[in-house]
């Protein structure tokens, strides 16, 4: 299992958080989500880890931006 996680910039609402989880769902090995936007914190749980600028440009789909947390 890998976990990587990320600060989201722009999230207000559980919509945010929807938005986020359903563009990042759609990268593959993802396993869960954890994404808050009352923190900004978002965790990706794989079973190999993902690329980082994958998920970077899935919260870009959505209308936000993240950067790699703890590297």
């Amino acid at each position: 299992m890998s976990s990587s996680q990320f600060q989201v910039t722009g999230m207000t609402c559980g919509h945010c958080e929807m938005s986020v989880r359903e563009e990042v769902e759609k990268i593959a090995g993802v396993e869960s989500i954890d994404v808050s936007a009352q923190t900004g914190r978002l965790v990706v749980t794989s079973a190999a880890e993902v690329d980082a600028d994958a998920v970077i440009a899935a919260v870009d789909e959505a209308g936000y931006q993240a950067v790699p947390v703890g590297r």
